[in-house]
């Protein structure tokens, strides 16, 4: 499978594909602050959950090497205040704040670490952070096939490969699992509007993998599912509650209704860090409204318009959780009552930390 990694850790710097120029153009960008980083974060440069933690933990070491010099208390100072930072850039994906948290407990460990020490420890823990999403990646993607026929025409939305995580992906490593084993898969690619990141991103991977793809529209979805060509709906998540709630990229509401009503099995694949066991359900999850901008610039108001026009343009929805079938993760398949599995599931992570 060819891969074109969203980040890149080599000789202690750190660099991201600019997602924002793709497809017309690979680059990738250096970040060696907390503002690069953050506005990598915020404008989409690298987005999905996964993805967002490990360049955030990977950030947070750059910046810890550039403070070496100062005092135990004033370097511990300065990484969380950077730390705190980097929450704020996006609020809904659980997994920014998951990743930071792991550097945070190595600044308010009780011991007598130096400077040094906690950025090695910090060192480390990215690069932990990075490996562990790799091999969930490919753990998803095997348990992935439990749900699948052969063959199939699968619909998905966003992008959940390669470009939004560690690995080969969520959603998608799904699909490349199929392909691995040469099932006959099909993958119909919503364009997910505002911003294409299906249609940019997604459907690159799978042209760049040599995966049939067709590239729909978002609305033309149900039509599909009402002609009876698709078999299974997979889409990923950026915070999942303990109750199943799922927030993802706005539009996979309508994909798990419509799926619903047509008797199609929609799942949701994604790795334990995206789960939020804190959260009742998703009426607690909070989402990120982006500016009106991204819709307008598409048919291209005037500046006047583009400054006064009242336009509401979520970032995410939430998706109940009696319209999944099923949480694909790394430990296997979680399968309705939801609440009741995700239960257990938590307390087998648990067992695992032990």
């Amino acid at each position: 499978m060819i891969q074109t990694p969203a980040i890149k850790f080599k000789n202690e710097r750190l660099f991201i594909l600019d997602q924002t120029r793709l497809p017309s153009c690979a680059q990738y960008l250096e970040i060696n602050s907390v503002k690069k980083a953050y506005e990598a974060i915020q404008s989409l440069r690298v987005r999905g959950a996964p993805a967002i933690g490990i360049m955030a933990a990977y950030s947070l070491y750059i910046i810890a090497r550039q403070l070496s010099k100062l005092t135990v208390k004033d370097f511990k100072l300065n990484l969380t205040n950077a730390s705190e930072y980097l929450i704020k850039s996006r609020p809904t994906a659980v997994n920014l704040a998951w990743a930071v948290r792991q550097i945070q407990n190595i600044l308010n460990e009780d011991d007598t670490d130096s400077v040094e020490e906690m950025s090695l420890k910090i060192r480390k823990t990215a690069i932990r952070i990075h490996k562990e999403d790799r091999k969930a990646c490919e753990q998803i993607g095997r348990h992935g096939l439990e749900v699948i026929s052969n063959p199939c025409q699968i619909i998905t939305h966003c992008n959940t490969g390669a470009l939004a995580t560690g690995g080969w992906g969520t959603a998608l490593g799904i699909v490349y699992a199929a392909a691995e084993k040469n099932y006959d898969i099909h993958v119909f690619v919503d364009e997910t509007r505002p911003l294409g990141q299906g249609a940019r991103l997604t459907f690159w991977e799978l042209q760049q993998n040599k995966i049939p793809a067709t590239l729909i529209t978002d609305s033309t979805a149900a039509f599909l599912m009402k002609q009876r060509r698709i078999d299974t709906v997979i889409f990923g998540a950026d915070r999942i509650a303990s109750n199943g709630d799922v927030a993802n990229k706005i539009g996979s509401y309508s994909l798990a209704v419509a799926a619903n009503y047509h008797n199609i099995p929609c799942y949701v694949a994604a790795p334990s860090s995206t789960f939020d066991f804190k959260l009742i359900d998703g009426n607690y999850i909070p989402i990120e409204l982006r500016n009106g901008k991204e819709i307008l610039q598409i048919y291209k108001y005037n500046n006047n318009l583009l400054s006064t026009a009242n336009v509401y343009n979520p970032a995410f929805d939430v998706t109940p959780a009696n319209l999944i079938s099923g949480i694909i993760t790394e430990f296997g398949v979680l399968r309705p009552p939801l609440s009741q599995s995700i239960n257990r599931f938590h307390k087998q992570i648990l067992e695992e930390i032990k």
